[in-house]
């Protein structure tokens, strides 16, 4: 019997690869539903290639415009997650969370009663409403599989161990694109420089925050609730050759790493297919295996994780407000209204003020408050930067 698939965002990045790899298994994988924001004619050729019938377009312009296109009649057409499932008969084996930003955290807890997994690459939602995600999947008994490639990962590695033997955990960053460049390079970066990363192939705003590290800092933040860890411990260390993904010390002495090629295809397949399956992939780079070369992060070169120094161990709405603060800043910098350097140093003098560093004690009680605090930020950001 095929397996069941959700994927919401499939023609954002974690969407196209996961078709990627999808496309080479039609003959057990049975996509039931495609969801986009306003990318329609992209998500009319994916349903046509993968003989997709339920179609969620989340932009109502865009839901209207494609409602006049002569589509097959079996195909049907729904505005939001809410009005798919409430005509959705089927437990998805796997449903695929895809979507980028705040916009993901409402379909991901409206898809869990109706999945056996759920797989996500999602960072808002699992750092601002990770509590109220896993109290959904106990409700359910949904399984979750992190879609990340560093959470993978550490989930391959340590779901048969025991916990409380795990000394530390090491997330690899590369550097991005300014590990080895100067510092009047660095002040004077232009957005073509800062999105141009070394080793992937990313969005816009994942590349920036790759460049600040600023995505490091919240992978650390996700693993720590994943796998319900303080975050004392883990670690980030840097590895311009984004060949290793993690590294645990073990309390018995050993030390675990694991290693793939520099893409999303290995988590995507996996997390869709048990460990007895096989793929395609590179042989082991011996040359890079030989030259790991793993460095210390310089804070002075990347000054945004210092952040970790003044991060609350338990939850709080504090996380909310250093991705909404961070989200800006960077949709700022694209559109070149502040320089680089200035995410960083914005970002610091924003977390200095008062009236935020009470979020830190303050405990996340609903969705609702995420959300609405996440559009206040983005204002207060707003105000801050023309100031």
């Amino acid at each position: 019997m095929k397996k069941k698939i959700l994927l919401l965002g499939s023609t954002g990045s974690i969407g196209k690869s996961s078709l990627n790899i999808i496309r080479n298994y039609k003959s057990k994988l049975d996509i039931v539903a495609l969801s986009t924001n306003k990318n329609i004619k992209l998500i009319i050729k994916q349903s046509k290639e993968f003989k997709v019938k339920n179609l969620i377009i989340k932009d109502f312009e865009s839901y209207k415009k494609i409602l006049n296109y002569r589509l097959n009649k079996k195909i049907k057409i729904f505005n939001n997650i809410s009005d798919f499932l409430k005509n959705n008969k089927t437990k998805f084996d796997i449903s695929i969370i895809g979507i980028s930003g705040f916009d993901g955290l409402y379909p991901t807890l409206k898809v869990i009663p109706y999945s056996k997994n759920l797989s996500s690459a999602n960072k808002e939602s699992i750092i601002c409403g990770w509590k109220f995600i896993k109290n959904k999947m106990k409700k359910y008994k949904t399984n979750f599989i992190p879609l990340d490639s560093e959470h993978f990962s550490i989930w391959s590695l340590i779901k048969n161990s025991n916990h409380k033997m795990i000394s530390k955990i090491y997330l690899t960053a590369s550097g991005g694109p300014f590990l080895n460049k100067s510092k009047s390079k660095i002040n004077n970066a232009r957005v073509s420089d800062v999105i141009n990363h070394p080793n992937w192939n990313m969005g816009q705003k994942i590349s920036v925050d790759s460049a600040t590290l600023m995505n490091k800092l919240f992978e650390l933040i996700e693993a720590s609730k994943i796998f319900n860890l303080p975050m004392n411990k883990f670690d980030i260390i840097i590895h311009p050759k984004s060949y290793v993904h993690a590294i645990i010390k073990f309390k018995n002495g050993l030390t675990k790493i694991v290693v793939h090629d520099t893409n999303m295809k290995i988590p995507i397949f996996n997390s869709l297919y048990s460990s007895s399956n096989m793929i395609n992939s590179k042989k082991i780079d011996l040359k890079t295996l030989n030259n790991l070369d793993f460095r210390t992060v310089d804070y002075r070169r990347f000054p945004l994780t210092k952040i970790l120094n003044v991060l609350p161990e338990k939850s709080s709405l504090f996380e909310t407000i250093l991705v909404s603060i961070n989200d800006k800043l960077v949709e700022l910098f694209l559109d070149n209204r502040i320089k680089y350097t200035d995410i960083s140093k914005k970002m610091h003098n924003m977390l200095r003020l008062k009236d935020l560093k009470r979020f830190k004690m303050r405990k996340v009680t609903n969705t609702n408050e995420i959300f609405k605090i996440n559009n206040q930020i983005k204002k207060k950001v707003e105000i801050f930067v023309r100031n």
